[in-house]
């Protein structure tokens, strides 16, 4: 392959001739071969730069004479094909590569130069348009967030395998950083690293350049980008700046990307970790030894060091009072009044049913808004599958439900009258039926009839031995409960039978006459 010949070259092959040395004798410094040389010779006469006495040409120059450009020829082969070789080159493909698939597949004629020429026009144009620039931060300013996978931790005492990750805050100006290893990307363990890095650090910067992660940005955008409420609400706390990088482009942040690579590469690496607990510590020591009190490459000073005599009095001061962080998330109220978050359950007002709603959950405390106004406020719950119920929350029957038990029936059918209370005991004595509900049903009748009726329908009832709610109810309605009942002998006869002294047995004051 021959070899280009750089303009440096041109010009002291140029000026050796001027010394009048021959084609020979430069060939002989091994700049360029005899044939090269004298072509050279021949350029070089032509526009009068032999003579010792003139100035030799520009770089520019020399460019315009010796540079030969390709013809329109070959640059004509390859253009019908420039969006599928734009394909390929940024799918990495070589330029030799690309040559012989245009060769098999559409029978290209032009040579291999031809290509490699337009695939490097190609690399030019793209890299012109990729170029960026360095982005320089003033102390306490800004801190670059991101995560990166971390290490796969076996549990030592239960034995469990589990996937980690590692959350990255590193401050702009210092480079110093803050590092947490977690197993989860949600909005809660996201809040809780910016909260425990602010402690480390003793302060918060401006602002807080971030990607586009869900757990912060809920719709990625260039220009508009949706922040994720409870990160919104976090920013206002501590009084610091949600910067989201423009979609696709992490060079935005590049010095966390940077710092990521770090403790990947450095930290991660040949360390055995017991637990979740154990990988902290471990990180926490070498963020404050290895990696605090390492020569940045960029910076070329200590981060700690930096941090400590500059930056860290220039970060806001944390706010007086600690900052309760919450989650915000839409729930529906679902038919049983209740909403379900992280596999618990909290009761809402009945009248929201399978509307959609705002839950807002703090460490301790879970609160529900319909539009702006809270409706409902519990304890958090943290076990899967537990319930949280307020009585007022459910529908007025199911309230009447659960608050009239048995124990109310009894005391109120007592109230009512003997015979009543007779009757609720029988239906309570029944070991196959649950009658709690045709217990409620006619202590209810109450309010329309009144004790005394409802007292004599139910000793009548019990006279017929038909003892249920129908019966009562048909009897009030018929108004035949004062009507005559059977002789006394028979009725005691039928209340013995309901206050437990047997089927057949018979009253003792028969017996006595």
């Amino acid at each position: 392959m021959k070899r280009s010949i750089q303009m440096y070259e041109y010009r002291q092959v140029i000026s050796q001739m001027q010394l009048g040395e021959s084609d020979r004798a430069v060939a002989k410094t091994g700049l360029v071969g005899r044939t090269k040389a004298k072509q050279i010779r021949a350029t070089a006469d032509k526009e009068g730069w032999l003579n010792p006495t003139t100035e030799l040409p520009s770089d520019e120059v020399l460019a315009q004479c010796f540079e030969k450009a390709p013809s329109a020829q070959s640059e004509a082969l390859s253009r019908p094909y420039e969006d599928q070789i734009k394909q390929w080159v940024s799918q990495g493909i070589q330029a030799s590569t690309i040559h012989q698939a245009l060769k098999t597949k559409h029978g290209y004629s032009g040579s291999y130069n031809s290509v490699q020429r337009f695939v490097q026009k190609i690399k030019i144009r793209s890299a012109y348009h990729n170029a960026s620039t360095v982005l320089d931060f003033a102390p306490g300013e800004s801190a670059q967030v991101d995560f990166g996978m971390g290490p796969m931790i076996t549990d030592a005492y239960t034995g469990e395998i589990f996937k980690t990750w590692i959350f990255v805050m590193v401050l702009s100006w210092s480079r110093h950083q803050y590092a947490e290893i977690i197993t989860n990307q949600k909005v809660e363990t996201w809040l809780g690293c910016h909260k425990r890095a602010f402690e480390f650090f003793g302060g918060v910067p401006k602002r807080i350049i971030i990607d586009n992660a869900k757990c912060a940005i809920t719709k990625a955008c260039y220009y508009d980008p949706n922040v994720q409420r409870s990160y919104a609400e976090c920013a206002q706390s501590y009084g610091f700046i949600i910067s989201a990088c423009p979609p696709y482009d992490p060079k935005k942040k590049g010095i966390v990307e940077s710092g990521v690579k770090y403790v990947k590469k450095n930290f991660v690496p040949l360390r055995d970790f017991r637990g979740l607990a154990d990988s902290n510590v471990q990180l926490r020591s070498w963020v404050l030894g290895t990696a605090g009190n390492r020569n940045h490459g960029t910076t070329h000073a200590k981060p700690l060091t930096l941090f400590n005599e500059v930056e860290k009095c220039l970060l806001k001061p944390l706010p007086v009072n600690p900052v309760e962080l919450c989650i915000y998330t839409r729930v529906t109220l679902h038919g049983d009044c209740h909403v379900t978050f992280e596999k618990c359950r909290y009761s809402a007002p009945y009248k929201f049913v399978h509307q959609l709603l705002w839950l807002r959950a703090s460490e301790s405390v879970v609160r529900i808004y319909h539009d702006y106004n809270e409706i409902a406020i519990h304890p958090r719950l943290h076990i899967p599958g537990s319930r949280k119920t307020i009585d007022e929350h459910m529908p007025l029957k199911a309230q009447a439900y659960k608050m009239r038990d048995p124990q109310w029936c009894l005391i109120q059918s007592k109230k009512i009258g003997q015979c009543c209370h007779l009757v609720i005991e029988q239906l309570f004595n029944d070991t196959v039926l649950d009658q709690l509900r045709a217990a409620q049903g006619i202590c209810a009748f109450e309010k329309k009839y009144g004790k005394n009726r409802l007292d004599a329908a139910c000793k009548r009832a019990l006279a017929f031995n038909t003892v249920n709610r129908i019966s009562i109810k048909n009897i009030l309605e018929a108004g035949v409960e004062y009507n005559t009942l059977p002789s006394e002998e028979a009725f005691d006869l039928l209340a013995d039978v309901y206050t437990g002294r047997g089927k057949y047995s018979r009253n003792t004051k028969s017996i006595i006459q």
